[in-house]
């Protein structure tokens, strides 16, 4: 298979993993958004002031949507990726 193909299911699939998670949540629409903007603003604030401690991750497509779509939690993974 194909490496891009591989990496768009993979990344349909966490979609969908998320959807999931934020169907069962009580507060869905309210849930989703405070997850898409402290994820989006934990990727703003690592791009503008990351330099300071050595993890400068750019602002491109992917970097974007996965924030937005996984939060913090996708952010902290680019910051460990980012150091090994």
């Amino acid at each position: 298979m194909r490496t891009d193909l591989i990496f768009a299911l993979i990344c349909i699939v966490v979609v969908l993993i998320m959807l999931i998670y934020y169907m069962k949540r009580k507060r869905k629409v309210l849930s989703f958004i405070f997850g898409a903007f402290t994820g989006a603003a934990a990727l703003f604030i690592l791009n503008k002031y990351g330099g300071f401690i050595g993890a400068d991750i750019p602002l491109n497509l992917f970097n974007i949507c996965g924030s937005t779509v996984l939060g913090v939690p996708f952010v902290v993974g680019l910051v460990i990726l980012k150091y090994l």
